[in-house]
Protein backbone atom coordinates (compact mmCIF):
# COMPACT_ATOMS: atom_id res chain seq x y z
CA UNK A 1 0.00 0.00 0.00
CA UNK A 2 3.08 1.84 0.96
CA UNK A 3 4.22 1.62 -2.47
CA UNK A 4 1.15 2.69 -3.96
CA UNK A 5 1.18 6.05 -2.40
CA UNK A 6 4.73 6.80 -3.17
CA UNK A 7 4.13 6.46 -6.43
CA UNK A 8 1.11 8.36 -6.65
CA UNK A 9 2.72 11.34 -4.99
CA UNK A 10 5.97 11.16 -7.46
CA UNK A 11 3.13 11.24 -10.52
CA UNK A 12 1.21 14.33 -9.06
CA UNK A 13 4.31 15.80 -8.26
CA UNK A 14 5.09 16.17 -11.82
CA UNK A 15 2.05 17.14 -12.65
CA UNK A 16 1.95 19.44 -10.34
CA UNK A 17 5.42 20.61 -11.41
CA UNK A 18 4.42 20.56 -15.08
CA UNK A 19 0.61 22.30 -14.79
CA UNK A 20 2.07 24.98 -12.57
CA UNK A 21 4.68 25.81 -15.02
CA UNK A 22 2.02 25.97 -17.77
CA UNK A 23 -0.54 27.69 -16.07
CA UNK A 24 2.53 30.57 -15.03
CA UNK A 25 3.36 31.21 -18.82
CA UNK A 26 -0.34 31.56 -19.36
CA UNK A 27 -0.99 33.96 -17.39
CA UNK A 28 2.07 35.75 -17.81
CA UNK A 29 1.41 35.75 -20.99
CA UNK A 30 -1.74 36.88 -20.79
CA UNK A 31 -1.25 39.29 -18.24
CA UNK A 32 1.78 40.87 -20.28
CA UNK A 33 -0.57 41.29 -23.13
CA UNK A 34 -3.36 43.14 -21.00
CA UNK A 35 -0.90 45.99 -20.84
CA UNK A 36 -2.49 47.01 -18.17
CA UNK A 37 -0.14 47.55 -15.21
CA UNK A 38 -2.01 46.33 -12.28
CA UNK A 39 -2.70 43.48 -13.77
CA UNK A 40 0.58 42.70 -14.73
CA UNK A 41 1.91 43.36 -10.75
CA UNK A 42 -0.95 41.07 -9.40
CA UNK A 43 -0.62 38.25 -12.26
CA UNK A 44 3.84 38.79 -11.36
CA UNK A 45 3.02 38.51 -7.65
CA UNK A 46 1.17 35.37 -7.60
CA UNK A 47 3.44 33.77 -10.31
CA UNK A 48 6.20 33.93 -7.60
CA UNK A 49 3.60 32.85 -4.94
CA UNK A 50 2.61 29.91 -6.87
CA UNK A 51 5.96 28.69 -7.39
CA UNK A 52 6.77 28.81 -3.85
CA UNK A 53 3.38 27.01 -3.07
CA UNK A 54 2.68 24.64 -5.54
CA UNK A 55 6.40 24.00 -8.09
CA UNK A 56 8.71 23.97 -4.85
CA UNK A 57 7.29 21.77 -2.85
CA UNK A 58 7.00 19.42 -6.18
CA UNK A 59 10.59 19.73 -7.42
CA UNK A 60 11.72 18.53 -4.05
CA UNK A 61 8.95 15.93 -3.54
CA UNK A 62 9.84 14.40 -7.28
CA UNK A 63 13.67 13.57 -6.49
CA UNK A 64 12.49 12.35 -2.87
CA UNK A 65 9.94 9.87 -4.12
CA UNK A 66 12.16 8.66 -6.69
CA UNK A 67 15.35 7.79 -4.84
CA UNK A 68 12.33 5.93 -2.48
CA UNK A 69 10.94 4.01 -5.85
CA UNK A 70 14.82 3.25 -7.04
CA UNK A 71 15.22 2.01 -3.54
CA UNK A 72 12.26 0.02 -2.83
CA UNK A 73 12.44 -1.44 -6.52
CA UNK A 74 15.96 -2.51 -5.62
CA UNK A 75 16.99 -0.73 -8.85
CA UNK A 76 20.49 0.13 -10.09
CA UNK A 77 21.40 3.73 -10.37
CA UNK A 78 22.68 3.18 -13.72
CA UNK A 79 19.44 1.81 -15.06
CA UNK A 80 19.47 4.26 -18.61
CA UNK A 81 15.69 5.50 -18.29
CA UNK A 82 16.63 6.39 -14.75
CA UNK A 83 19.71 8.89 -15.60
CA UNK A 84 17.86 10.03 -18.53
CA UNK A 85 15.49 11.21 -15.84
CA UNK A 86 17.61 12.23 -13.41
CA UNK A 87 19.36 14.40 -16.47
CA UNK A 88 16.00 15.83 -17.33
CA UNK A 89 15.03 16.94 -13.93
CA UNK A 90 18.12 18.40 -13.75
CA UNK A 91 18.43 20.12 -16.98
CA UNK A 92 15.19 21.60 -16.16
CA UNK A 93 16.24 23.02 -12.78
CA UNK A 94 19.53 24.23 -14.74
CA UNK A 95 16.89 26.75 -16.87
CA UNK A 96 14.42 26.86 -13.93
CA UNK A 97 16.15 28.09 -11.22
CA UNK A 98 17.20 31.29 -13.10
CA UNK A 99 13.54 32.41 -14.27
CA UNK A 100 12.90 32.36 -10.59
CA UNK A 101 15.23 34.66 -10.25
CA UNK A 102 13.96 36.78 -13.08
CA UNK A 103 9.84 36.51 -11.85
CA UNK A 104 10.94 38.01 -8.28
CA UNK A 105 12.66 40.80 -9.76
CA UNK A 106 9.99 41.73 -12.57
CA UNK A 107 7.24 41.03 -9.58
CA UNK A 108 9.86 44.12 -7.88
CA UNK A 109 9.81 45.90 -11.16
CA UNK A 110 5.99 45.84 -11.74
CA UNK A 111 4.89 46.56 -7.92
CA UNK A 112 7.85 49.44 -7.91
CA UNK A 113 5.92 51.01 -11.26
CA UNK A 114 2.96 50.86 -9.78
CA UNK A 115 3.56 51.91 -6.48
CA UNK A 116 4.99 55.19 -8.11
CA UNK A 117 2.64 55.55 -11.13
CA UNK A 118 5.67 54.89 -13.98
CA UNK A 119 5.57 52.80 -16.85
CA UNK A 120 7.76 49.31 -16.70
CA UNK A 121 10.99 49.80 -16.85
CA UNK A 122 12.78 48.42 -19.77
CA UNK A 123 14.25 46.13 -17.68
CA UNK A 124 11.27 44.40 -17.15
CA UNK A 125 10.74 43.73 -20.84
CA UNK A 126 14.67 42.19 -21.16
CA UNK A 127 13.61 40.21 -17.85
CA UNK A 128 10.52 39.09 -19.40
CA UNK A 129 12.44 38.20 -22.71
CA UNK A 130 15.09 35.95 -20.94
CA UNK A 131 12.65 34.54 -19.03
CA UNK A 132 10.45 33.12 -21.78
CA UNK A 133 13.43 32.01 -23.45
CA UNK A 134 15.01 29.82 -19.83
CA UNK A 135 10.95 28.57 -19.72
CA UNK A 136 10.65 26.74 -22.90
CA UNK A 137 13.95 24.80 -22.46
CA UNK A 138 13.18 24.03 -18.94
CA UNK A 139 9.03 22.86 -19.54
CA UNK A 140 10.52 20.81 -22.79
CA UNK A 141 13.06 19.58 -20.15
CA UNK A 142 10.31 18.46 -17.96
CA UNK A 143 7.99 17.13 -20.03
CA UNK A 144 10.23 15.15 -21.75
CA UNK A 145 11.97 13.49 -18.30
CA UNK A 146 7.87 12.63 -17.58
CA UNK A 147 7.49 11.20 -21.02
CA UNK A 148 11.04 9.14 -20.60
CA UNK A 149 9.97 7.81 -17.34
CA UNK A 150 6.51 6.48 -18.07
CA UNK A 151 8.38 5.07 -21.48
CA UNK A 152 11.24 4.02 -19.26
CA UNK A 153 13.01 5.19 -22.43
CA UNK A 154 16.12 4.05 -23.20
CA UNK A 155 15.50 0.58 -22.19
Amino acid sequence: MLILLIKTVHILAAVVFLGVGAGVAWTKLRADRSGDLRVIAWAQAHIVLADWLFTVPSALLLPATGAWLVFTYSLPWTTPWILVGIGGYVLAGVFWLPAVVLQMRMRDMAAQALAEGTPLPVAFHRASRQWALLGVPSFACALATIWAMVARWPG
